[in-house]
């Protein structure tokens, strides 16, 4: 008996048909871009478009923030690229920063808790993320604070229960399905597997943030 071809989009229940890709307008010059997992991808195209109308373009948690200049308009370059199909092809070509750490004991003080969690002992736990490399996804919560995507799903772990007042800097934590580095002392919800030395933020170099949207990560333990 031949297979029957997957239901085309205009055949599936209103409920299981893909949602299309959309953007809104934000204020006056803000373009959002809903993108879900394709955040690096979406936002490679648009910056790679160059296009004379857009001021700056910024990646967040599932979507991308395009700025138009003052008084421009859309052109229909950039409407297309907002929705156009993506390649796997489409990534930034980021710098490769190996950061080295100190997982656990006073440095990580979570990281004995999220590797129970994950039915891990702290030393696999450890063994696994530092194997991964994790892409700079966007950066916010502080300057130089990058979101990084990566870790197996096995390893992630809520945020905690009750925040921290005081996370000491440069400072690596899991929060979900991100890995983080705290770039400056302040409070914190994300549990603390470890610590690094590398300055995240620094105001006097000429570029402040070590990290950018597409580099990627990886944690040398030491």
């Amino acid at each position: 008996m031949p297979l029957r071809p997957d239901p085309t989009p205009a055949e599936m229940p209103v409920g299981l048909r893909p949602r299309p890709l959309c953007w809104r307008w934000v204020g006056e010059r803000g373009l959002l871009v809903e993108t879900g997992a394709a955040t690096l991808a979406r936002y490679a195209l648009l910056s790679a478009g160059a296009f004379d109308e857009v001021e700056d373009i910024v990646p967040a948690d599932g979507s991308v923030l395009v700025i138009l200049c003052r008084g421009a308009a859309v052109s229909p370059e950039l409407r297309s690229a907002l929705t156009a199909p993506l390649t796997e092809q489409q990534a930034l070509a980021g710098t490769r920063h190996e950061i080295l750490a100190e997982y656990g004991g006073q440095a990580g003080p979570d990281l004995a808790a999220v590797a129970e969690r994950a039915g891990l002992d702290a030393a696999t736990y450890v063994r696994i993320h530092a194997a991964a490399e994790h892409a700079v996804v966007f950066l916010g919560f502080q300057p130089g604070f990058a979101y990084l995507r990566g870790v197996p799903s096995a390893l992630h772990a809520p945020r905690r229960p009750t925040p921290r007042r005081e996370v000491a800097v440069g400072s690596i934590a899991v929060g979900g399905v991100y890995t983080g580095i705290y770039p400056s002392n302040g409070p914190g919800g994300w549990n603390i597997i470890g610590r690094t030395r590398a300055v995240l933020f620094d105001p006097h170099r000429e570029t402040p943030a070590l990290l950018a949207p597409g580099d990627r990560v990886v944690f040398v333990p030491t």
